[in-house]
């Protein structure tokens, strides 16, 4: 039986892991052909590893395990050349473009003395490299063409990671967030007419390197900072669960690509300009900002 996605090629940044090699083995499985790009790379401001050549050469070998073609490139969503230079490489290669999934993304919170820079290395990342990706791929989009955008529940909710503790970067990363709900709705108009589709995912806590590292875990238990103590995975997933009306400390990263399959396939073909929250009801518990 034909997949959802038979005869599609997806373009897939941030796909060395999490989200987007969650996107993109989801996407392989429902019969996608995958170019997969991702930084590989650390950005100085961004106090947690980010995906390594390692880490996308294991999500090359996992969609080829799926019976899939996969071009895999090194590209910086900050440098609209790179990503130019992949996509081309990409379409090149499995010979269309149907779908785009604009997902790389980092959250530089401050683990040091605060540094304006880190604002702006996260806008670049998170706002910019999505418009990036837009604009390299957009050549390449024919009617019934879907573009996927990674948002988050912090550009909906007030106090998420725009606070004093996360410093520039939590503030930068809000922002992105909120920006590209308008960005999406903007580009809803202007694709429309060629039957180009672009919606939003917007998650919230989300089983990745992004909510898994030292620097959130002292974020969600400063009690246990102040007493002097250096709080594990174990001591902040109790913690995680405050943001979620349903009783979860985080969704997966399947979570997020399952809704992604449905964006890119043919049965969400009138389904444009949306912002569709896979929050387990955050935004719900917490309209005005969280505590309030």
């Amino acid at each position: 039986m034909a997949g959802r996605l038979e005869g599609k090629v997806a373009f897939i940044t941030g796909a060395a892991r999490g989200q987007g090699r969650a996107h993109a083995l989801a996407m392989a499985r429902e019969g996608a052909d995958i170019i997969a790009v991702d930084i590989c790379r650390q950005i100085d401001s961004n106090p947690y590893p980010l995906a390594t050549p390692d880490d996308l050469s294991e999500t090359e070998r996992s969609i080829k395990e799926l019976g899939r073609r996969v071009v895999a490139r090194i590209a910086d969503v900050r440098e609209r050349h790179e990503l130019r230079d992949a996509v081309e490489a990409g379409v090149a290669d499995l010979g269309r473009l149907d779908i785009v999934v604009a997902n790389a993304g980092i959250l530089p919170m401050a683990m040091g003395k605060p540094d304006p820079m880190h604002f702006v290395d996260a806008t670049d990342v998170d706002l910019v490299g999505v418009m990036n990706t837009v604009a390299v791929t957009l050549p390449h989009l024919g009617s019934g063409a879907s573009i996927i955008v990674t948002g988050s529940t912090a550009g909906m909710i007030r106090g998420t990671t725009d606070n004093d503790q996360m410093g520039p970067g939590g503030s930068g990363y809000a922002f992105a967030k909120r920006i590209l709900i308008e960005y999406v709705e903007e580009m809803c108009l202007n694709l429309a007419p060629r039957m180009i589709r672009i919606n939003a995912i917007h998650p919230t806590n989300c089983n990745t390197h992004l909510l898994h590292n030292e620097g959130m875990y002292t974020i969600f238990r400063p009690d246990l900072v102040a007493e002097g103590k250096t709080p594990t995975r174990e001591d902040a997933e109790p913690a995680f669960t405050f943001f979620q009306a349903m009783p979860i400390p985080y969704v997966e990263p399947e979570d997020i690509a399952n809704l992604g399959v449905f964006l890119a396939s043919d049965e969400s073909r009138y389904i444009t300009g949306q912002q569709i929250r896979v929050d387990a009801g955050s935004l719900l518990k917490w309209p005005n900002g969280p505590g309030r």
